[in-house]
């Protein structure tokens, strides 16, 4: 029997999932990957951490949505929003700001932190043997 808090579970991972998936393509198609290998390296960080940040907002996003081993892969986004969270710190509180404020990935990287204690929900492309999604 599907709970309420399975459905809880599938909203946050479904639109947490659109919103890694739109972030990562952004860096690719908007910012293009040389800008953003840049706009790393102006930061002080390796040009590779890019690639990687690509990567895990791609990837990351679409494990969520199809709701594949939700736990780690929220547990794994949480460094790259608070990494996001400190490369927005000078901007100000909102995300609104030039450059966007620093609340609204401090705000995702918790929506991971309960993604991860709720665990997939209904929906779960991964299920259990008894046909419950895989936490």
């Amino acid at each position: 029997m599907t709970s309420r808090s399975d459905y809880a579970a599938l909203i946050l991972r479904v639109l947490s999932g659109a919103l890694f998936i739109a972030h990562g393509l952004m860096k690719v198609f908007v910012f293009t990957i040389p800008g953003t290998v840049g706009y790393f390296e102006s930061l002080g960080l390796p040009g590779a951490l890019a690639y990687l940040t690509i990567l895990a907002e791609v990837g990351g996003g679409l494990a969520l949505i199809l709701g594949i081993a939700t736990r780690t892969v929220s547990l794994v986004l949480i460094p790259v929003l608070l990494g996001a969270t400190w490369a927005h710190s000078a901007n100000g509180w909102v995300f609104s700001s030039q450059g966007g404020g620093w609340e609204f990935p401090l705000f995702w990287a918790i929506v991971q932190a309960a993604i991860a204690l709720l665990g997939s929900g209904a929906w779960a492309l991964k299920t259990s043997a008894r046909g419950h999604a895989a936490a």
